[in-house]
């Protein structure tokens, strides 16, 4: 044995004596002058080695450093539970149920032990060093978010592992043979994992589904369903349960409602739209006042409860808008057919019907069950040009509805709705899915007509649920009724986007007696049309609470409601059909809803919602790489809309796709972040690149399997940093 092993065999024994000392005795405290005493250390290189070794156990996380010098057992106890936030590295972040000193657990990729992005697990804590963030351990995986995974099957001699498309999932899951179950080399596959013993660096796994070849359309949709652990396709008795519904509409049933058949009625809605939710009836009364009715699908008639329709829509939650289909909620029988508001139609409705003066000020409501024929379906661009030319079909009912939504909309921004109009990014798809232009879809007038009346009819439910005396349950308290909620912009966010926009002359903080949100709506006025605008909405989007679905009402800060709920879409979304359900059963006098049961319902409709823009936002991204393919080597110009320590997000100016340059191809200089200005800066030439600076860039590369672009500063660029 050498002399350099010898010396490490005596550390490691040493090392062990330490750790016996500290673990027979947990609740006693030593200095290393104490250890090296209890345990006959007498030279002074010896006490030295006790010093470092003590040192080592405290920043391993094995002791506490309770006080200067002074060393103790870490407590077993010091656990706790949080949620996995994986990094590409491998690495991951443990966000803790409860509020913990020193916010999030950092976890290095050594101390996984095989815990996975979203699980629930419990960490050890190790201890703490001054100025650091907290680390940990994870010694317990409490639940696993999920078992399924999506990827590429790759087969190699009889052997296989599924590349899962997730980039934070940083191991292939290994494939037996005996799991292929006829997926081929290069397919796309649903794996689920089986086991993961301890020693094994991969999971294993076996294919519960062949979803095509990578890089087929309908594979790659597919696939994008899957990874966000969304549905595809309808079980065989849930589309049979759909086609037994009977779709006639007796003469009793029609005796039980109020009668629009003979009211002028039509729908706004996308042109390529087959589920049309709501319609809009208009009549003028003799009192010389405006009768709006507010009609909506009645969907809750023909889902009955403890059906398998009933189930099905309850778990899926939501419909799920991709780039290039809708996964709806319901049947295509009854999302398109049965329950959609067809022109030329009866169909079955609820409906919010509101009586209103020249003001647009809401003087009358009536809900209930009624019937309605649609006269007309007009696209949002035939209202559009009716509103603008003052001519074409039903040109005075469109006409009067838009001038009494103008007023139901400065009356919300008086009272202090905070006004987002982001750009929505559209393509123009070929029949194989492949995508030819990028378009962006802009909200007009007819948007806004038919936005303002969907408002009034969920805020005055939830009204006429959470405000009316007569509407209260046992102990003075309101019904269980849910509620859409979104709560105040939190303060430190806030703080620091205000900083952020002054740097470009803007103040988003409130003047005098100004409000936010009337101060974020100037701001946002006064950086219309200015080169940083998306930048800045995108910015003070994320500054705000997300809303969500809840029996707890706290009002909806964003469009200054007390009280909102959504009534208008139960076509595609589950808490409409619980709020039908609900407001038909307290018309009836019908007594309050078990509380609990609805929130649990509640968030497991906010969860889905979640996931569904999750996989809206991915096939966005996935169709914006395969358009970039087609532009390897082209110069476009673009703007820094993310800045990180591992490089910068560039945004093109004209087709809105996102890409990143890496730092480390910034090769002219050595750049370090500085988080707190939102830019990186060269150490040597102080060339700066910030959030909101304008580039011309090069497309490197365009990833599909990992959806993601890779640009370059173009020569010109790079000539005129230097």
């Amino acid at each position: 044995m050498g002399m350099k092993n010898k010396k490490n065999s005596r550390k490691s024994e040493l090392k062990q004596l330490i750790q016996g000392l500290f673990f027979n005795n947990p609740k006693r405290t030593y200095n290393y002058k104490q250890v090296s005493t209890a345990l006959e250390v007498k030279k002074k290189t010896g006490r030295q080695k006790v010093q470092l070794i003590l040192k080592d156990l405290s920043e391993s996380g094995y002791l506490s450093e309770v006080s200067a010098g002074k060393f103790k057992l870490l407590s077993r106890g010091s656990t706790l539970t949080g949620t996995i936030d994986m990094t590409a590295s491998g690495s991951a972040y443990v966000v803790p149920d409860e509020e913990n000193e020193g916010g999030d657990i950092f976890i290095s990729r050594n101390h996984m032990n095989h815990a996975l992005n979203g699980d629930h697990v419990k960490v050890f804590m190790h201890a703490r060093r001054r100025g650091r963030q907290p680390e940990g351990e994870i010694v317990e995986i409490l639940k696993r978010k999920r078992e399924l995974f999506v990827g590429v099957m790759q087969v190699s001699r009889g052997v296989g592992f599924l590349v899962v498309d997730d980039r934070v999932m940083s191991h292939d899951i290994f494939i037996p043979l005996k799991g292929f179950n006829g997926v081929k080399d290069g397919q796309k596959a649903i794996a689920r994992i089986v086991e993961w013993p301890k020693r094994a660096k991969n999971p294993i796994g076996e294919i519960v589904d062949v979803l095509g070849d990578a890089g087929d359309n309908q594979a790659e949709m597919h696939a994008i369903l899957a990874e966000f652990n969304l549905p595809y396709r309808y079980p065989q008795e849930v589309i049979e349960e759909a086609e037994t519904i009977d779709v006639a509409i007796s003469a009793d049933e029609i005796k039980k409602r109020r009668d629009f058949r003979g009211v002028t009625t039509f729908t706004i809605d996308p042109a390529d739209a087959k589920d049309f939710d709501d319609a809009l009836s208009i009549q003028k009364l003799d009192n010389g006042n405006w009768e709006v009715g507010v009609h909506i699908a009645d969907v809750t008639h023909y889902v009955q409860p403890n059906t398998l329709l009933e189930r099905e829509a309850y778990e899926r939650a939501t419909s799920v808008y991709l780039v290039d289909r809708v996964v709806p909620m319901l049947p295509e029988r009854l999302s398109n057919f049965i329950c959609s508001l067809r022109p030329n139609e009866e169909k079955l409705c609820f409906s919010a019907v509101f009586e209103l003066d020249d003001n647009a000020d809401v003087l009358n409501s009536w809900f209930g069950r009624t019937i309605i024929y649609s006269d007309r379906r007009f696209t949002y661009e035939e209202a559009q040009q009716v509103i603008e030319t003052g001519d074409g079909d039903l040109k005075n009912e469109i006409l009067t509805l838009d001038r009494l939504a103008k007023g139901l909309r400065q009356q919300r921004f008086r009272d202090g709705s905070v006004g987002f109009e982001r750009v929505e990014v559209k393509f123009n798809i070929d029949d194989n899915g492949k995508p030819l232009s990028v378009f962006f879809k802009e909200s007009k007038d007819a948007n806004k007509l038919i936005e303002e009346f969907m408002l009034l009819a969920n805020k005055k439910v939830a009204q006429l649920i959470g405000n009316k005396e007569l509407e209260k349950g046992r102990k003075g308290k309101a019904k269980t009724f849910v509620y859409r909620i979104h709560d105040v912009p939190n303060p430190d966010k806030f703080e620091n986007f205000a900083s952020f926009v002054r740097r470009f002359g803007y103040e988003a903080l409130p003047k005098g007696a100004e409000t936010v949100s009337a101060s974020l709506n100037r701001l946002l006025e006064e950086v219309q049309g200015k080169g940083e605008q998306n930048m800045i909405e995108t910015l003070a989007i994320r500054t705000m609470a997300k809303a969500i679905y809840s029996t707890h009402n706290i009002g909806h800060y964003g469009l200054a409601f007390k009280h909102y709920s959504h009534f208008t879409s139960p076509i595609r979304r589950y808490p409409d059909m619980m709020v039908h359900r609900l407001l038909q059963e307290y018309l009836d006098g019908g007594k309050s809803a078990n509380e609990d049961q609805y929130e649990e319902m509640c968030e497991h409709s906010s969860d889905m919602e979640q996931r569904a823009a999750d996989a809206e936002r991915s096939s966005i991204k996935y169709k914006q790489v395969e358009f970039m393919k087609e532009h390897l080597g082209e110069e476009f110009d673009g703007v820094i809309s993310g800045v990180t320590e591992w490089g910068l997000y560039v945004e093109i100016v004209e087709n809105k796709c996102e890409g990143m340059i890496p730092i480390r191809d910034l090769d002219d200089d050595y750049y370090h972040f500085d988080e707190e200005n939102y830019c990186i800066v060269g150490r040597k030439y102080n060339r700066k690149y910030q959030l909101g600076d304008e580039l011309k860039i090069v497309i490197a590369s365009a990833n599909l399997d990992k959806k993601q672009l890779d640009f370059a500063l173009s020569k010109d660029e790079n000539v005129s940093t230097k």
